[in-house]
């Protein structure tokens, strides 16, 4: 038998792929980086040492601000937020665990598909209508006691639902001996999310959303009762990356685990950093602010919001497609013509646009509303763009501002 060597593949360099003008980052993720965090990640260090060791204490003392917890299990995941979802459910799911998985679309199922396929048992709640969970849906359930962990999105980003009950079925689950897993993947630092105040056990978040940092390096938080249950249990864990305990080691222990993403994670040290100098109350002002101000511009054009205000997440915000308009003709009108990118969505014929991190930025919602609205005509939509900037403009005013203050308890 003869082999023939393999010739080198005809490969282009990037900057023949890439547009000359890149896009503006609009949709559900990723998010526009501060420069600071793109230059953070252009460096490498040692993964480990004193240099590493130093800023992973500091990476941790930041995160415990925004995750607003005092735990001392806090750590990071080479890998998506789904990483961390996993890592979360396969270090407190063991085979024959009990799991109420509380689903509102695709990423919360993701949360019930993980527990099961550790040998969880799962039984799912739908909350279907576009709606938030609320004590009714699963109340009956949790006084049952018979579940030890449950699992819950705060903001389902694939039909921007938002489960605006968390703290109150969250302490309902505490109260029945169950523990609480949530995905705060779109909403960390753009909404509130008070970990021990709400009694929840592990915290979930990507780098590329409302931080504003990279892809692909991730962030979670144990409490001590869910770390607890890790140190005690007698199966040995499937997974070894995933692992906490050995996790533990590098995050806490100053030993090794594996190599960890050094540039990644010097880039979400600059983007945690930024995030504690502008101080969470004023970034949750800036996010709620901008988000309003976007879903009034896009209701005074004629176009209707997806979910109604009393489960409507503002991290991501959706919007139904006109009768007769295809969503991707928008998307690549968008793109081509504007140089702007949003989402399509999953299952749903809506369009997404995000509002997390460096998107909640005014000069970014004028140029989006503008290219959503030019776009939509393009394809067919009869809406007035004039009437839509107009709304944004006056919705971000500080007078404005200076309400939604008012509504947080804080000083603009």
């Amino acid at each position: 038998m003869t082999t023939e060597r393999l010739n080198p593949p005809g490969i282009v360099p990037l900057d023949h792929i890439l547009p000359d003008e890149p896009l503006l980052m609009m949709g559900a993720g990723p998010v526009p980086i501060p420069h600071r965090v793109a230059q953070a990640n252009s460096i490498v260090i040692n993964h480990l040492g004193e240099t590493m060791a130093r800023v992973v204490e500091q990476v941790k003392s930041m995160a415990r601000y925004v995750f607003q917890t005092t735990s001392g299990h806090v750590m990071g995941v080479a890998g998506p937020g789904s990483a961390a979802m996993e890592m979360a459910v396969c270090n407190l799911v063991a085979p024959g665990t009990p799991v109420l998985a509380v689903v509102n679309g695709y990423f919360s199922q993701r949360l019930a598909e993980m527990a099961g396929r550790v040998g969880g048992e799962v039984t799912t709640v739908h909350v279907d209508g576009n709606r938030c969970a609320t004590p009714e849906d699963i109340g009956a359930l949790l006084a049952s006691g018979r579940f030890e962990v449950m699992t819950i999105v705060q903001g389902e980003t694939s039909n921007t639902v938002c489960n605006k009950r968390l703290p109150e079925l969250a302490r309902i689950a505490r109260a029945h001996g169950c523990l609480v897993v949530v995905d705060a993947v779109c909403t960390l630092s753009t909404m509130p999310l008070d970990m021990d105040g709400w009694q929840i056990d592990a915290v979930i978040t990507g780098g590329q959303k409302g931080l504003s940092s990279i892809p692909g390096v991730s962030l979670l938080a144990f409490s001590d009762l869910a770390w607890e249950r890790i140190r005690s249990r007698t199966h040995r864990l499937a997974h070894w990356c995933l692992d906490a305990q050995l996790a533990d080691n590098f995050w806490n222990q100053k030993s090794y685990h594996y190599t960890a993403p050094v540039s990644g994670l010097l880039a979400l040290h600059e983007a945690l950093r930024l995030v504690c100098e502008e101080t969470l109350p004023q970034r949750f002002l800036r996010h709620l602010h901008c988000s309003e101000a976007l879903q009034a511009a896009i209701s005074a054009m004629g176009l209707d919001l997806f979910v109604s205000p009393e489960s409507r997440l503002n991290s991501v915000i959706g919007i139904r497609v006109p009768d007769g308009v295809i969503a991707d003709e928008v998307r690549r009108t968008m793109s081509t013509v504007h140089r702007v990118e949003i989402s399509g969505a999953f299952g749903h014929n809506i369009l997404r646009i995000g509002q997390m991190g460096e998107q909640s930025r005014a000069h970014n919602l004028f140029r989006t509303l503008h290219a959503f609205g030019a776009s939509l005509r393009a394809c067919g939509a009869a809406l007035d763009l004039p009437a839509g900037m107009a709304e944004l403009e006056r919705h971000l005013s500080s007078t404005t501002r200076l309400r939604v203050a008012e509504r947080l308890g804080i000083a603009a």
